[in-house]
């Protein structure tokens, strides 16, 4: 069973950065979209990046665009979300998420495999 692994979450002031990284270990991402998702308390999950398969194209929310970078390290076989000017807002656990036909942002029912989640804490 595919299992993708998150780390990088912790506390932070607003205005601060965190990097997250998605890991897989023994699976290759070649031909998967990868999808970072968070959920807050009492929220519905939501999409918040995606980079395509071959890493040809990278999509963002709304929320977090022009503060978000989605990259992946292909001789690390890892996707990473570095995350600048942080709010308050984006308090959440962050998942990733891999998903054979391409990139969707959206509540991610769509994603084959999945991460446990990290917790990332923006205090105001």
């Amino acid at each position: 069973e595919v299992q993708l692994v998150e780390s990088g979450g912790g506390s932070v002031q607003a205005g601060g950065s965190l990097r997250l990284s998605c890991a897989a270990p023994g699976f290759t991402f070649d031909d998967y979209a990868i999808g970072w998702f968070r959920q807050a308390p009492g929220k519905e999950r939501e999409g918040v990046s995606c980079i395509s398969a071959n890493n040809e194209r990278t999509y963002y929310a709304d929320s977090v665009k022009g503060r978000f970078t989605i990259s992946s390290d292909n001789a690390k076989n890892t996707v990473y979300l570095q995350m600048n000017s942080l709010k308050f807002e984006d308090t959440a656990v962050y998942y990733c998420a891999a998903e054979l036909w391409g990139c969707v942002l959206g509540v991610g029912g769509e994603y084959d495999y999945w991460g446990q989640g990290t917790q990332v804490t923006v205090s105001s």
